[in-house]
């Protein structure tokens, strides 16, 4: 299968999660009060936040395929920075909404409806299980991988139901479903805060994860003819699409088969970091910002 064909079948890949995960979700917030599951009602919560994150998923995959233009110059992966925010968001404040609803069932126990919930933990494995083999089977890219982990996870939450609710139809145990919900929930909680730090990061243009600075500054400086460097920057438009540039200053009276070889010396220390674009401008030292000597550098992958 060609890779464009590939692409176009795990688009539709994404496209039927979304349709089967939102569709379900809705159907779990009507179930969890209909069976007064505090459980089904966390999962539709992690739920509620899967769905945005592969309608996403979805939106991103088809703006990967555009290229940089005029408005937005290193293209529209940030879009993925700002949906991380969005999801996470929705899930911090469903997650304090139903961990406070647990804690109160905790103390205060209250009757579920245990036949309901076996019904609606089997129709979640079902429906979350072939979603994430349909990815799964179909889908190539990062997004679609990912989100056929977060499949994968919400399958397993609800065999965690579907035992906690086979163990209710047999025994008096009315906590066992609000104990189920604050595990569940915490565990969306873990997830949601870590994708929340990785976005604040990258919009706060943190030096990306795998970039050590102060070595790769080292490098650069130890190319024989650079004297020093300075405005050396390092960010990540996206989390995965990181950006470099630095200058380095050399001696006035350099040739330029010097100025070449430092270049390209500069160029092979930059190709074994994660960098899709790069930039280093030649500075003469000494000598006025309009007499620079400008060297910019690019690679896409």
């Amino acid at each position: 299968m060609s890779e464009h064909h590939q692409s176009q079948a795990g688009g539709k890949a994404l496209q039927m999660a979304f349709i089967l995960n939102i569709s379900f979700t809705i159907i779990e917030f009507i179930g969890g009060y209909w069976t007064n599951s505090v459980a089904i009602m966390s999962d539709a919560v992690h739920d509620l936040g899967d769905s945005l994150a592969i309608g996403v998923a979805y939106f991103l995959g088809r703006y990967a395929m555009k290229r940089a233009d005029y408005e937005y110059s290193y293209g529209y992966g940030r879009y993925n920075v700002l949906g991380a925010l969005v999801n996470s968001g929705v899930l911090l404040m469903g997650s304090v909404f139903i961990l406070k609803e647990a804690f109160s069932r905790v103390l205060e126990p209250q009757s579920t409806h245990a036949e309901g919930m076996v019904g609606f933990a089997i129709l979640g494995v079902l429906v979350n299980g072939y979603a994430a083999w349909n990815l799964k089977t179909k889908g190539d890219s990062l997004n679609e991988k990912a989100v056929s982990l977060h499949l994968m996870e919400d399958m397993l939450g609800w065999v965690a139901v579907l035992i906690g609710a086979i163990v209710m139809l047999f025994f008096d145990v009315p906590r066992l479903d609000p104990i189920l919900s604050i595990s569940i929930t915490i565990y969306i909680l873990i997830g949601a805060v870590g994708r929340l730090r990785e976005a604040i990061r990258v919009l706060l243009q943190r030096v990306p994860e795998g970039v050590d600075l102060k070595e790769l500054e080292a490098n650069l400086a130890a190319i024989q003819g650079v004297q020093s460097l300075h405005e050396t920057h390092t960010w990540s438009m996206d989390g995965q699409t990181h950006v470099f540039s630095t200058h380095l200053e050399v001696d006035p009276g350099i040739s330029m088969e010097s100025v070449k070889r430092i270049k390209n010396e500069a160029r092979d220390i930059l190709r074994a970091y994660p960098f899709v674009s790069h930039t280093v401008e030649i500075e003469f030292k000494g000598i006025e910002d309009h007499d620079l000597l400008g060297m910019s550098d690019e690679q896409h992958v």
